[in-house]
């Protein structure tokens, strides 16, 4: 390469500029590049290689200077690592040859590959590992390689080996914080969910959230959720991601069988690339939408099974990874506490219906059935004075009258409270009729104020939630206020729509027991806390009650 005119100073300058070229920070493969094409031009060779290794063998790494692109297709394959380059590969030494063909342990070239003679080839090495091997083919003055060339090159190759191992920490740090944010999001999409599923208290609801929640953080394309029933067949099953229209079309739900009821059975986590290829599979009824990977995790409390989250098809990647299972167990365990606590709300929520039929009946016994057998009694008395004595009969016959019509609204008040009418859609007629039913039953004046433009406003969902919550009020203040009054408002603030409904009845100690446990209030409050709405209530006795009921309208009116 160097010529005798070439000063030492012009070729301390070419290496300078050379090391400079490839100390530039940049990601691996444009490192690789960028030394291989210095090389060539530093040492004024035709062809030039940097190929990296991996326990002795040519990795797929291989990195081509001065061959065109067409040129480099044509080639049958790249080098294998066999003959010649086996040797430096294995030997890890640096080879100069003046004609490759003459070497004994010269295997040829493949098919397509450009002829090539003189050769000079070394290790990448910095702190004795070894980062890859350059080679050198073919110097531009057709002259073979000299000593020269061999140093210069050798001290090309020491900084080569720094860049190369500047771009691994890079790309290493690189993959270490893209790892880190990964997790990061994964966690947070984890908190989330479990937020979500946590503050869900109606069973059906929990069991969407979650399923919704595990396709979520582990990036699948479906997702489903199985409850089993005691002898391990599919009670319930929940999915996510299912088109509508594609799962009608399905003849079954799952029954429990293959590898769904393997996890079942085992109760362990079940993930494998590929469902077909598992024996256990028993294949998809017809018109299932195609299935590859599976996750299967249980959801357990304790030794009890509660059911069972299924992933398949992992968006952007072939199989689900060991971090999705990771994040899918702790989501099942967090899930497993949701449906308990879900469970136990409905359970109490049962207890509250028995609890209220129970006292209801006792004052169906101790109020009205002992009315009218004391009216009873008294035409009895009636009976004996109504010969002997007719003002006193006259006086027990008005006296039972009085009694008979006062049990007869005592029975329309529950009737009222245990036979809601159903909301037909307009809620102007609805609350008309409610009103009217209970003046006529409890003769409790009512004033219903609601202007008509509001109400016909008010999407069907809030509607029917109106009319229900102001039904529930009523009933609760024919069976409990005593009332003479009572106050309807409706009207409309900032995107909700707000109903009060005050009594001037007795009212009631609202830090007393008794005030929590109410069903009626408790039903009022569950139905506002599903609209997202909220719910207040203000008493005390001798004070009459106050309800307020705020249902947001701005989310419904842009769906």
């Amino acid at each position: 390469m160097f010529k005798n005119s070439r000063t030492i100073d012009s070729l301390l300058e070419a290496v300078c500029q050379a090391t400079l070229q490839i100390s530039e920070v940049g990601n691996l493969p444009e490192t690789l590049q960028r030394i291989v094409d210095t090389g060539r031009e530093l040492l004024a060779a035709r062809y030039a290689v940097l190929a990296t290794f991996n326990e002795g063998e040519i990795s797929s790494s291989f990195v081509y200077s001065g061959i065109d692109p067409a040129q480099a297709k044509a080639i049958a394959h790249l080098p294998m690592g066999i003959g010649l380059l086996g040797d430096i590969a294995e030997k890890k030494q640096t080879f100069r040859i003046d004609d490759l063909k003459a070497h004994p342990r010269f295997s040829g070239f493949p098919a397509g590959h450009p002829e090539m003679n003189a050769f000079l080839g070394m290790p990448l090495v910095k702190g004795g590992v070894v980062y890859g091997r350059i080679y050198l083919a073919d110097k531009l003055d057709e002259e073979p390689f000299t000593s020269t060339d061999e140093q210069v090159l050798q001290l090309f190759a020491s900084h080569a080996a720094v860049a190369i191992q500047n771009a691994h920490l890079i790309e290493s740090n690189r993959a270490d914080r893209q790892q880190l944010q990964q997790k990061n999001r994964q966690l947070a999409a984890l908190d989330k969910a479990t937020m979500a599923i946590s503050g869900e208290l109606t069973l059906d609801k929990v069991l969407q959230q979650i399923v919704d929640a595990a396709r979520e953080l582990a990036d699948a394309q479906y997702a489903a959720l199985g409850v089993p029933n005691s002898h391990g067949s599919l009670d319930t099953f929940v999915d996510s991601g299912i088109d509508p229209e594609i799962s009608a079309q399905i003849p079954h739900l799952p029954k429990g069988l293959g590898l769904l009821g393997a996890i079942i059975k085992e109760q362990k986590t079940i993930r494998i690339p590929r469902i077909s290829d598992d024996p256990r599979s028993v294949g998809f009824p017809e018109g299932h939408p195609p299935m590859v990977p599976l996750l299967g995790v249980p959801v357990i409390a304790g030794r009890e099974i509660l059911g069972n989250l299924y992933l398949t098809n992992k968006i952007g990647a072939n199989e689900f990874t060991e971090t999705d299972q990771d994040l899918v167990e702790l989501l099942a365990a967090h899930a497993a506490v949701a449906i308990q606590n879900a469970r136990l709300y409905e359970q109490v929520g049962r207890l509250a219906i028995v609890e209220e039929r129970t006292r209801i009946g006792m004052d169906l016994h101790d109020g009205i059935i002992q009315s009218i057998f004391a009216v009873g009694l008294t035409l009895e008395s009636t009976k004996l004075s109504l010969h002997t004595n007719p003002d006193d009969a006259d006086y027990l016959l008005t006296h039972a009258i009085e009694a008979l019509n006062t049990t007869i609204r005592d029975i329309r008040n529950f009737i009222l409270d245990l036979r809601p009418h159903r909301f037909q859609g307009n809620l102007e007629q609805g609350l008309g009729r409610l009103v009217r039913e209970f003046q006529a039953n409890t003769m409790v004046a009512v004033s219903l104020s609601a202007q008509q433009d509001h109400l016909s406003q008010v999407p069907a969902s809030v509607a029917r939630s109106l009319f229900l919550t102001t039904q529930e009020a009523l009933a609760n203040i024919a069976r409990h206020a005593n009332a003479e009054q009572v106050l309807i408002h409706i009207d409309m603030q900032e995107g909700n729509v707000i109903l009060r409904v005050s009594d001037d009845g007795r009212g009631f100690d609202m830090a007393s027991k008794n005030y929590s446990v109410g069903h009626g209030l408790s039903n009022m409050r569950a139905r506002a806390e599903d609209m997202s709405g909220s719910f207040d209530i203000q008493s005390a006795p001798g004070k009459g009650t106050q309800l307020k009921i705020a249902f947001p309208l701005t989310d419904l009116m842009t769906d």
